[in-house]
């Protein structure tokens, strides 16, 4: 690879908005959830960057049963990347050029939209460029993909006001969510789907509830709560922690409040029933309290990359008033 001075190299955020009736008009990018197009010949694709840029954006999404791609990806030739092709949402487009550079734009062609061009002499200056700002590049994919999704969420939300009511929080989700139990100290929301159904909870506990060894309290934690809230469909069954397959754990900070996130595996204890969960449990300080904020889903024999952005995308959007 040849070398160059890394004062080459540059990052540039564009904004392009229409600040006056006689700008272009910008369009409305389209594309599933957490969907990336890729503009680049087939050579390249075919060939060794093609395949890295695969095997950094297929990465499987943590805390599913089995691998599914953080991003799908959908090729497209330079010489197709006009009119509709566009309009998608994700842009990562390779081109040559003399000019080593990564930049990034928003709305470029279409409104919103991600478009990254990674341009340089060859595929390794080009290849280079991109993995020393792949992290960025999949922190900002994933938060417009965020965005996209409570955008589309809330042309139809849900008023209800439980959440609201039992523990001073607010969530943003769509209608097609229902009250399924509502306690004094615990909420469960569903929604149906075609092959199953997605769910949150909600609960408080104790300040000093996750005092010890936190990997070691979160699992029991939920699965006394699984064991008072959550049954099966078989009497005593209820939901547990799955022991076969250890959570991952991350500390956090959601709506101002530190804690833990934890993603992994429920099953039901004496039924056949298991899928993915997301919980975070936030050190609610004012209130003397933690707060956890759970999604988990349901779908047998179907992929679950998706239901599980929608739930996470969700619990993102948590409010949490000063005081109850």
């Amino acid at each position: 690879m040849r070398l160059f001075l890394f004062s080459t190299f540059f990052i540039t955020l564009a904004f392009n908005s229409c600040k006056s009736s006689g700008e272009t008009y910008i369009p409305q990018s389209s594309g599933n959830i957490n969907h990336v197009s890729i503009v680049m010949d087939d050579r390249d694709w075919n060939g060794p960057l093609g395949q890295a840029i695969r095997d950094s954006l297929e990465v499987p999404y943590i805390g599913l049963p089995w691998d599914e791609p953080e991003f799908t990806l959908h090729h497209i030739v330079p010489q197709a990347f006009t009119d509709f092709a566009r309009q998608s949402r994700n842009v990562l487009r390779f081109a040559q050029d003399s000019i080593p550079r990564f930049r990034l734009a928003q709305d470029q062609y279409a409104r919103p939209q991600l478009y990254a061009l990674v341009t340089g002499e060859d595929t390794e200056d080009q290849l280079f460029l991109f993995n020393a700002n792949l992290n960025e590049l999949r922190r900002l994919i994933v938060e417009n993909e965020q965005k996209e999704k409570i955008r589309r969420i809330k042309q139809s939300p849900s008023t209800d006001s439980e959440l609201q009511d039992r523990f001073g929080i607010d969530l943003t989700y769509p209608t097609a969510y229902q009250t399924l139990k509502d306690t004094t100290n615990f909420v469960w929301i569903q929604k149906p789907t075609q092959n199953g159904h997605m769910n949150i909870i909600a609960y408080s506990l104790d300040i000093n509830a996750l005092d010890g060894p936190t990997r070691t309290r979160i699992p029991l934690i939920r699965d006394s709560i699984g064991q008072q809230y959550l049954p099966g469909r078989l009497d005593g069954s209820y939901m547990i922690t799955e022991a076969a397959y250890r959570p991952y754990f991350f500390a956090t900070t959601l709506a101002g409040l530190p804690g833990y996130l934890t993603k992994g595996m429920w099953e039901v204890k004496g039924d056949f029933m298991a899928g993915p969960f997301v919980n975070y449990m936030l050190r609610d300080t004012t209130n003397n309290r933690w707060i956890s904020i759970e999604g988990f889903t349901f779908a047998p024999n179907s992929t679950k990359r998706d239901n599980m952005f929608e739930l996470n995308s969700i619990l993102n959007t948590l409010a949490l008033n000063e005081t109850l």
